[in-house]
């Protein structure tokens, strides 16, 4: 029973510790940036710190696959995003269209560059939903990259809860 109660207590402390760092990294992140009006891709990003703190050991989690995912996700949106934008392009269904083909182009530029990571398809999705400039763009990389370094910091201190 000593032995159960031991393993409790480290993975509570763990499931305690982990969250709680979750909260302050996007706490600093948003304080940071000072960018919350974009639900979705802020949303995406919340999604990215689930993956680094409660995942940290997946590859989903590494770095390259934050940050590319990002990337990828960021190449997709902005593509189709200017198409949704063209001038004959008319109508709800075209930007729904063109939102759910960035969703389909981020996950084949994910899968060929080795860089999955699944809530960059939000990004994707977020940048064709609403309007976006370079101020939203440079959020999502210094999020990322940000969140990248944080995990760096605390790689030995991580342990995949789920």
């Amino acid at each position: 029973m000593a032995l159960f109660n031991n393993n409790l207590r480290e993975f509570s402390f763990n499931y305690i510790f982990q969250s709680l760092l979750a909260g302050i990294s996007i706490a600093i992140i948003l304080c940071f940036i000072n960018l919350v009006t974009k639900a979705a891709i802020v949303a995406s990003l919340g999604s990215s710190v689930f993956i680094v703190f409660a995942m940290p050991r997946r590859i989903t989690a590494r770095p390259r696959n934050l940050i590319g995912g990002h990337l990828a996700g960021i190449i997709s949106g902005i593509i189709l995003s200017f198409v949704a934008n063209a001038r004959f392009m008319e109508g709800a269904f075209p930007r729904i269209f063109c939102a759910a083909t960035a969703v389909g182009l981020s996950i084949f530029l994910m899968c060929i560059t080795n860089t999955e990571h699944p809530p960059a398809s939000g990004t994707a999705l977020g940048l064709v939903a609403h309007q976006w400039d370079a101020g939203t763009i440079a959020f999502i990389l210094t999020s990322v990259v940000l969140l990248a370094v944080i995990k760096y910091g605390l790689r030995n201190h991580l342990k995949d809860l789920v």
